[in-house]
Formats: structure tokens, C-alpha cells, sequence
């Protein structure tokens, strides 16, 4: 608070001074009271962007899921691209990225692949990329050189802790371990280690090959069903707000949060937001701070659901 109380005083300040400054017309002063203003302003949003990284798992890392939408190896292909973009901003966030599962698709790209992302606000970043992201292209895939359109989902949910109260019932889960997929020679795994979970009554599914034992594999699975379950019922009471207050959601698989355009024009635009830029390649490439921060900030003072 004590912050908030100081930008207040500014502003306050800032305002006395300028009906001074206009009473005789002094225009020093009110240069110097824009330049002032100005950086009172860039203040204010640094403020904002804190209090929307205010939630209780904010601080904390985060599991990123990308699903491929209907399409084939046109939304496959997309889904790969969505990896390499999170994984080059986490990379230049210095944060730690590990593959738990991937599956690959038939011809090229991925059907879905699931990553932790370790670092500080991790997680806080990432909840503003869950929903589904729609590109647009001429299709290196279509001989006739068509604009197709494709689609995937992202999902994003905190890490969570072992502190984290999340009740599994082990009747409820069936656990299967197979062979994880190597790449071939002395890689190849003979024993199994790779672990399934299935959670009966959600119908989740977490695989995790990526360890090297199967006791490694199984730790983290659980970890990342209790993340999805926790995340469930998040969701669940988010609905019941919605319908509280009259407003409509649309379950499971909505409209898009952002478009990518390739062609006929160049541009991403956050359907959410407004923010847009033609840069798609600087996009691509993981510069996707802007559109994170400003969707971050049109939710700072919404009514967050009880931890």
C-alpha cells in the first residue's frame, strides 16, 4: 500500500502544481510536469503488471500443454511451431524447460506435447497463453499453395507443490508403465520406465517418459495430474462465478485468443485485447512479453476464485 500512496501524493502533488503552472502560464513548468507525468504513468503500469502477478501460484513454475486442433499435419506442424515459440521466450526469460511427454505427428510436427517451464513467475507469465491460438498461411503442405487456416490449444497450469492439498483417491487411477520411445542404438530403453496415469472419474490422462526411472517418471506424472485436477476445479468454480453473474462460458474447446496471420497480410492480433503487431516473425521467434503484459493488465481487479 505504501506504493500506492506514494503514486498517489505524486498525483496529487503533480495536480497543484499544474494549476499553478497554468495560472501563470508558466511553460517551464509545464514541461517539466509532463516529463514528470510521463513518468508517473510508466510507474503506474510497472504497478499494475505487479498486482496481476499477485495470484496464489504466480511466483511459481508452470506446465504448458499444446494440443494440435482438427487439421492433420497442417495443425500439427502449428502445434511444433507454438513449442518452439515458448520455448525461445523461456529462454530468453532464463527460465528451465523440460519436455515430459510428446507425441509426434504422422507426417510432421506434433499431435501434443506437454513441458515444465521452471522460474521465477512462471506460471503468472504463462496463464495469460491458455486457450486456443489460430494461424493462418499459404500451407508448405498443399501442392496448390492454399491459405489454410489451423488451430491449437494451450494449456497452462501451475506446478504444484507437494504442500498443495489435492486429494487423489489411488482407486480412481490406472497406471500403466511401457517402454519409453528412444531415439535408437544404446538409446534404446530395455526396461520400462515410462509411465500412463489415467484419472478414472476426469478422464485425465498424463504420460511422463522423460526421467530415468520409472519411480522418476511416476513422481512427476503425479505431479503434473495434481496440477490438472487442481486446475479443474479452479475452472469449476470460475463457471459458477460466470453463471452467478449472468455471464456465458464457453466450455472445452472455444473460440481462439489470438490469431496468426502469415497471408495475405501480416499480423497477430490478441482477440482478448486489441494488442496486435505486424512483426509475426519476432512473434514466432518467443517476443511475446506485449501480449502477455497486456492481457495481465485487464486483470487486475477481477475477483480471482478462493485457492
Amino acid at each position: 500500500m505504501d506504493a500506492w500512496n506514494t503514486l498517489l501524493r505524486k498525483t496529487d502533488d503533480l495536480l497543484e502544481l499544474l494549476d499553478l503552472a497554468e495560472e501563470e502560464e508558466d511553460e517551464e513548468t509545464l514541461n517539466l510536469i509532463a516529463e514528470e507525468l510521463s513518468e508517473l504513468e510508466n510507474e503506474l503500469d510497472k504497478r499494475e503488471f505487479q498486482l496481476a502477478l499477485s495470484g496464489p501460484h504466480d511466483k511459481g513454475d508452470a506446465v504448458l500443454s499444446i494440443h494440435a486442433g482438427a487439421g492433420g499435419t497442417e495443425a500439427q506442424d502449428w502445434a511444433e511451431m507454438l513449442l518452439r515459440m515458448y520455448t525461445r521466450w523461456a529462454e530468453r526469460k532464463g527460465y528451465d524447460v523440460e519436455i515430459t511427454d510428446m507425441t509426434p505427428g504422422e507426417e510432421a510436427g506434433i499431435k501434443s506435447v506437454t513441458m515444465t517451464v521452471r522460474g521465477p513467475y512462471a506460471y503468472g507469465h504463462l496463464k495469460a497463453e491458455r486457450g486456443v491460438h489460430r494461424l493462418v498461411r499459404i500451407s508448405p503442405f498443399d501442392a496448390s499453395a492454399r491459405r489454410h487456416t489451423s488451430f491449437a490449444l494451450v494449456e497452462v497450469v501451475p506446478l504444484i507443490e507437494d504442500e498443495i492439498e489435492v486429494e487423489i483417491n489411488p482407486n480412481d487411477l490406472r497406471i500403466d508403465v511401457y517402454k519409453s520411445a528412444g531415439a535408437g542404438g544404446q538409446h534404446v530403453q530395455k526396461n520400462a520406465t515410462a509411465v500412463r496415469i489415467v484419472h478414472i472419474p476426469t478422464g485425465i490422462v498424463v504420460q511422463c517418459q522423460n526421467e530415468r526411472s520409472q519411480h522418476q517418471n511416476k513422481e512427476m506424472a503425479m505431479r503434473i495430474l495434481k496440477a490438472r485436477l487442481y486446475a479443474l476445479e479452479l475452472e469449476k468454480r470460475e463457471q459458477e462465478l460466470a453463471r452467478l453473474k449472468g455471464k456465458h462460458v464457453e466450455a472445452g474447446w472455444g473460440n481462439q485468443i489470438r490469431s496468426y496471420v502469415l497471408q495475405p497480410y501480416q499480423m497477430v492480433k490478441d482477440l482478448r485485447t486489441g494488442y496486435e503487431t505486424g512483426n509475426v516473425q519476432a512473434v514466432l521467434d518467443g517476443d511475446i512479453d506485449p501480449f502477455i503484459e497486456a492481457y495481465l493488465k485487464t486483470q487486475v481487479g477481477e475477483e480471482h476464485p478462493p485457492a
